[in-house]
């Protein structure tokens, strides 16, 4: 019998533990931390905003507290509150990027942008509230499932965030470490990160990017000492402050968020539904939007203590396929672990210590494997003309935005500017309206390739 009372019909499962089975504490606290170490982002964004907008060190750290408890607390609400599977919530890198654009706009700024993405949050959990099993949410999934439209939406975004990757390993001339010192810290990184990915197992390699953190920042120290006097100073807990950074909307940076959130949302859905059929649990239309409802609410709490939206990583939903553990409660142990680990703010201030271009390196293999995986999606589309067309469009298009002149964009509306610099809205939006343009009346299975090894073997993030 299911959650809703429906009768789920029984058939071979793929967990070995299921999805309502408790287990013992100490299994719990270590598949926790294996989730922790699996949400790349949180390691990555919360530093990259912060020396993006040269915030003091004890900024940056409240930073990471706050991204590590709102992920925290949206994973535990998925876990046992409206959606009640083995979900993990991470920062979702679209609305990295959108705060980034905005909070270095003029007349916009980090405060507005914060504001702007509560109140584009609160609309989005209006939208995915579900009435009688219809939500208006749903409406947008036929359109984001299609492998060509989500595959492409993760080019972009791709394309978008490489400006803070390569760059930041590099480092600027008036860097102290600028450029051998930056290069070898960023490399080595990296190779741990590559070498522990490959060979250290299904249980250490979730632990890579912490590793590459560590070891890059000591080979960093060796040549620039490190002061380790913040995190000794530094109080032992923080508490989540009311907008940090001011408060502030602006019409068309709300919809922009909700342009950027729009995909985030919708391709939560499909990754709901496979991991329900996984372990026989029924996942009704009404649920997903429970799922995205909660999200949502999880998001406009980030945005209220100065963090980022959440999203499904991929990573957590692989381990929930290579450990066979489908259990609520590891996830929910993972929410736990983050809430706590977000309050030590001395914790926080010893990830404030990564020299920049460590996560520059990290963030360009990342980002990277990222771009990968959606054009690894394209390999289930049909390339016929129509398809090309609609593509081909849509990536220069996206892409076109981030090239157009200072001069040119200053004599256009705000708006405008907003929507340019973001290739994933301006690409989404060209696919939005193309696809259904050439595609209407085209039957559905022949947009998507044929070839069996695209249908049967998914991608990875």
């Amino acid at each position: 019998m299911g959650r809703d009372g429906a009768t789920t019909p029984q058939r071979p499962g793929v967990f070995d533990v299921g999805i309502h089975e408790k287990l013992p504490f100490g299994q719990l606290l270590v598949l926790g931390l294996q989730n922790i170490f699996g949400m790349t982002g949180i390691f990555i964004f919360p530093g990259l905003l912060g020396r993006s907008f040269d915030l003091p060190p004890e900024k940056i750290a409240y930073l990471y507290g706050m991204t590590f408890v709102t992920s925290g607390l949206a994973t535990c609400l998925q876990s046992v509150g409206l959606l009640r599977m083995p979900i993990v919530q991470g920062p979702y890198f679209g609305t990295f990027i959108a705060i980034l654009v905005m909070g270095h706009t003029p007349g916009i700024g980090l405060g507005t942008a914060f504001g702007s993405l509560f109140v584009a949050c609160l609309i989005w959990a209006v939208l995915a509230v579900p009435v009688r099993g219809f939500s208006i949410l749903g409406l947008f999934g036929r359109f984001f499932q299609s492998p060509m439209i989500s595959g492409l939406m993760v080019i972009l975004i791709a394309f978008q965030i490489a400006s803070v990757s390569l760059p930041n390993w590099l480092g600027l001339r008036a860097s102290p470490g600028f450029p051998f010192i930056n290069i070898v810290g960023g490399f080595l990184a990296v190779v741990v990160f590559v070498a522990v990915t490959l060979n250290g197992g299904r249980w250490l390699r979730r632990s890579a990017i912490l590793l590459g953190l560590i070891v890059g920042t000591l080979v960093f120290s060796a040549f620039l000492p490190i002061s380790f006097k913040p995190v000794l100073t530094a109080p032992w807990l923080v508490l989540p402050e009311v907008f940090p950074f001011g408060f502030g909307v602006q019409p068309e940076a709300v919809l922009l968020f909700i342009l950027v959130m729009v995909p985030c949302s919708i391709t939560c859905m499909p990754l709901y539904k496979a991991v329900a059929n996984w372990g026989n649990e029924p996942m009704p239309p009404a649920r997903m939007a429970e799922g995205c409802f909660g999200a949502a609410v999880g998001s406009a709490f980030g945005a209220v203590v100065g963090s980022f939206a959440t999203n499904i990583y991929p990573d957590n939903i692989g381990m929930l396929r290579s450990t066979r553990v489908g259990s609520r409660y590891a996830t929910l142990s993972a929410g736990v672990l983050l809430v706590l680990l977000g309050c030590f703010i001395k914790f926080d201030m010893l990830l404030v210590l990564v020299p920049l271009p460590v996560i520059g390196g990290l963030a360009t293999i990342l980002f990277g494997i990222v771009m990968v995986h959606g054009i690894h999606l394209l390999t289930n589309v049909e390339w016929n003309d129509r398809n090309l067309i609609i593509a081909g469009s849509s990536l220069m298009i996206g892409l076109g935005g981030l090239f157009i002149s200072p001069d040119v964009m200053e004599h256009l509306p705000l708006v405008v500017q907003l929507i340019l610099k973001q290739s994933a809205v301006t690409g989404g939006i060209t696919m939005l309206i193309l696809n259904p343009l050439l595609n209407r009346g085209v039957p559905e299975e022949t947009q998507t390739a044929t070839s069996t090894a695209a249908r049967s073997e998914p991608a990875r993030a």
